[in-house]
């Protein structure tokens, strides 16, 4: 699937010329995107999961709430000069009255790797509304809060099974990963995992081989007392990679929309770079009511996370995290 790309590298130290070897890189290739007969959006992404990524890139465009919605993802249509298929581009159908085309006149048709929103022509057109809004129940400082309660604890191993899944970025050190992990609080979580853990494959192996291994975080076995209500472990149920970060996220609430798992009110997602509006936003669109990010924050995606009721996390590096939005979700 052109996911790698071999090439030659001359590595150099302080004195020169050290030696010449073979490297892998990340693949990285257009997809076009024809929704119903129009050209939508081209956006640059790492080959693979394609079908995913469309799929979460409508429901973060929201265009699509429904994985029934999508007819047909065709990728017949892209032919390089010599007449070989690239797979390079999508054509899409929707069930009628879907979407109106006209709303999304105004869009670019390009985006980048390294920006999942840059093809919005106008600041207004850049917040969507979710079709999955995330529950509130509860007053903070911030606002209104909902459940799911989660241990600090759990959120800080999350990082470390994000990375035991990234295969690629484990062979090319150039893409990003983004995991999404099921809460399991309370009595039955051991259940809840199993149920989880067959429903997926992550990595090399399954999400329940990941489940039962170094995916599960957080403190030991969950039961009766006073924090029943309160996930003490998160399970892995999908991890992507993607030289974009926002298309990694795309790619697993794609998954999740496939499996039919949306709204997902008891997950976290987990992404190996910065927490991005654009990410928090896709969070939002999938109805995932915590993002947990590696690296910083942008000022914008706390202000959407409290919008939101979204907890932000940033600097979550296995010791320590910080809460940057709706913290009493984390116990």
């Amino acid at each position: 699937m052109r996911r790698t790309v071999r090439t030659r590298v001359r590595r150099f130290g302080e004195d020169g010329l050290q030696d010449a070897r073979a490297d892998a890189l990340a693949g990285e290739e257009p997809l076009e995107v024809r929704l119903d007969g129009e050209q939508f959006t081209v956006t640059m992404r790492t080959p693979g999961d394609d079908v995913e990524l469309i799929a979460g890139f409508l429901l973060s465009e929201g265009i699509v709430r429904d994985w029934a919605q999508i007819r047909q993802i065709d990728f017949a249509a892209g032919i390089d000069p010599d007449g070989t298929r690239n797979l390079n581009v999508a054509r899409v159908s929707l069930e009628p009255g879907t979407w109106d085309p006209e709303v999304y006149r105004a869009r670019q048709v390009y985006t980048s790797s390294a920006c999942g929103i840059c093809g919005t022509a106008s600041i207004e057109a850049v917040q969507r509304s979710s079709a999955f809004p995330i529950l509130l129940d509860a007053m903070s400082e911030d606002g209104p809060v909902a459940a799911p309660l989660v241990t600090a604890k759990a959120l800080l191993g999350l990082p470390d099974a994000l990375r035991e899944e990234q295969t690629l970025f484990g062979s090319t050190g150039g893409v990003h990963a983004a995991g999404l992990f099921r809460l399991v609080r309370g009595e039955g979580a051991g259940g809840a995992g199993g149920a989880a853990g067959n429903s997926a494959e992550v990595g090399a192996g399954s999400a329940g081989e990941a489940g039962s291994g170094g995916a599960e975080t957080g403190a030991g076995p969950a039961g009766a007392g006073p924090e029943a209500g309160v996930a003490q472990r998160a399970e892995l149920l999908a991890v992507r990679e993607d030289v974009g970060r926002h298309n990694a996220v795309d790619k697993v609430i794609g998954w999740a929309l496939q499996q039919g798992l949306l709204p997902m009110h008891d997950t976290v997602l987990q992404v190996s770079g910065r927490a991005s509006f654009e990410l928090v936003q896709k969070a939002s669109m999938a109805g995932i009511p915590v993002l947990s990010a590696v690296s910083a924050p942008s000022g914008l995606a706390v202000e959407l996370g409290r919008e939101q009721g979204i907890t932000v996390v940033g600097f979550n590096r296995g010791a320590r995290f910080n809460a940057y939005s709706h913290h009493e979700r984390i116990v």
